[in-house]
């Protein structure tokens, strides 16, 4: 059985339109967390969701905002580090963060992929 580990995920709810020093929040929190050396950031768009203020967000034919997922997993001293970070970057939006047992799974280096 693969190793794992007790880690923190992370999960920070925003939104397409969100801006953080003129480029998108979520191109902004993955570049700091490469950065602090977080062991992987994934940026996710949403369909369509809704927030505390009830304002769908959806695409449409002119112009979207849709809502964005970022999830990231590390030990719980990276992942606070990045908080401290990462939370004046947001003007609106949520952040979970909860307990979580990693287990990496790395296989050989196979370029065989099925």
């Amino acid at each position: 059985m693969p190793a794992s580990y007790r880690a923190k995920l992370l999960r920070l709810h925003c939104s397409e339109s969100d801006r953080y020093q003129g480029k998108p929040l979520y191109v902004a929190i993955v570049e700091r967390s490469k950065t602090l050396g977080i062991a992987g950031a994934t940026v996710l768009r949403g369909l369509e969701g809704f927030g505390e203020t009830g304002e769908m967000h959806r695409g449409r034919l002119v112009g979207h905002d849709l809502p964005i997922v970022i999830t990231i997993a590390d030990v719980p001293d990276k992942i606070e580090r990045l908080l401290v970070d990462i939370e004046p970057m947001m003007n609106t939006g949520m952040i979970a963060v909860s307990d979580a047992d990693v287990i990496r799974v790395q296989k050989g280096a196979s370029s065989d992929h099925v």
